[in-house]
């Protein structure tokens, strides 16, 4: 059995005469990466003390996202939604959403919060829109991933799409905004691959790195699915891809959540895509993500479904997750030993005759957390709310 790495998978049973040509492929590939040169550290920004205006009595507010206004009187199904925190304490919310998901009148939808209201949805990007931009077959579009670069005052979008095949036949689209996501650049194809460049998607929020560029969560699905690390720099007037490592795969197991547990270390948290009773994996790394390893399961189920990871300005993290009984119930669990024990803070939705999945998380510079996740399919739900809410149903002796 060869191994092949670079966005390819495992080969087996190779016949000894074609070897040669894997080793050059192999070569090829580390020639590809050379432009990884120096280390990279995540960038931890020490947040200012929680507003006053945050008290210790429990508030909390849910919402839906608007409906785009040709949307309503027709079947609109939304999923797979991303936060971003903008200045002047606005926030971002992008999506996708159409008939159903995967059909072609899908369009990838952004909303912005400004003085507590949510702005008329636009649509960034459709499949024929994308098309006629890139010069390329566009069948189906998928999960965004907004990020907000401060530096640069520059809001930027990932967003999947796919040419042939399923998702496993994927590739990842840039976007980027300086007026806030009131206009868009044109797209740009981030190469990941210097054969195929298929079969990479985003699902969750990167990590900026402390040399001003950004670690950006992603993972295959072709044939073996799996976890990714992709270092971006951000240039002037593009994305350009630095480095690419995989995480550890014991077994099937896609979109990592990562947070920054100090400038070198990092936890990432994956839905796991394995057979039989799944549960939260985690991986993590000492070196600013060059390399990752293994690390011990959760003690929480995890039904094949993604979530979401938060480290709060009080040094605790926050987890979004659905439990091993299926989409119908999302929760909230947090940790105050980065990572190692966790605790159930709050029911979010309970109906297990609907699908409550795929949650984002962030928290403002006030100390409020915002969440937003799939909601039965139909829409998106928002909710904003206090660490005095969150933990508002646990006992003071309870463990971690």
């Amino acid at each position: 059995m060869v191994k092949c790495y670079g966005g390819l998978t495992y080969v087996k049973n190779i016949q000894p005469r074609y070897t040669w040509m894997l080793c050059l492929l192999a070569l090829l590939l580390a020639y590809w990466r050379a432009p990884e040169i120096t280390p990279a550290y995540f960038e931890k920004i020490d947040r200012p003390p929680v507003d006053v205006r945050q008290d210790n009595n429990p508030s909390s507010s849910s919402e839906l996202l608007p409906v785009p206004e040709d949307w309503r009187q027709k079947t609109y199904s939304a999923h797979s939604v991303t936060l971003a925190a903008l200045p002047k304490d606005k926030v971002a919310a992008a999506w996708f959403a159409g008939s159903r998901e995967g059909s072609e009148d899908v369009h990838i939808w952004f909303s912005r919060r400004e003085q507590n209201e949510w702005s008329a949805p636009l649509a960034v990007i459709d499949r024929v829109g994308l098309q006629v931009a890139s010069g390329r077959m566009i069948r189906k579009l998928g999960n965004p991933v907004l990020h907000y670069e401060s530096a640069r005052q520059r809001l930027h979008l990932f967003v999947v799409s796919v040419s042939l095949g399923g998702w496993a036949g994927s590739a990842l689209n840039h976007f980027y905004s300086d007026d806030e996501g009131h206009s868009w650049s044109t797209p740009q194809r981030l190469v990941l691959s210097p054969f195929f460049n298929i079969s990479t998607l985003v699902r969750t929020a990167p990590l900026p790195l402390a040399n001003g560029g950004l670690g950006l969560p992603a993972y295959h699905e072709f044939i073996a699915k799996s976890g990714l690390w992709v270092r971006l720099q951000l240039d002037v007037d593009r994305a350009r891809v630095i480095s690419l490592s995989r995480l550890p795969e014991p077994r099937r197991s896609l979109q990592p959540a990562v947070v920054a547990l100090d400038r070198q270390r990092a936890l990432a948290l994956l839905r796991d895509s394995g057979r039989g009773m799944g549960q939260v994996r985690a991986v993590m790394s000492d070196d600013g993500g060059q390399l990752w390893q293994d690390a011990a399961d959760l003690s929480l189920g995890n039904p094949d479904a993604s979530v979401a990871l938060l480290d709060l300005s009080n040094g605790h993290l926050l987890l979004a997750a659905n439990p091993a009984s299926g989409r119908g119930k999302l929760e909230l669990w947090g940790s105050s030993d980065q990572g190692l024990n966790w605790r159930r803070l709050k029911v979010v939705e309970r109906d297990e005759s609907g699908e409550f999945s795929y949650p984002a998380l962030l928290q403002d510079d006030d100390g409020y957390i915002h969440l937003a996740y799939t909601w039965r399919r139909q829409g998106i739900r928002y909710m904003r709310f206090n660490e005095a809410w969150l933990l508002a149903d646990i006992k003071p002796d309870a463990g971690s």
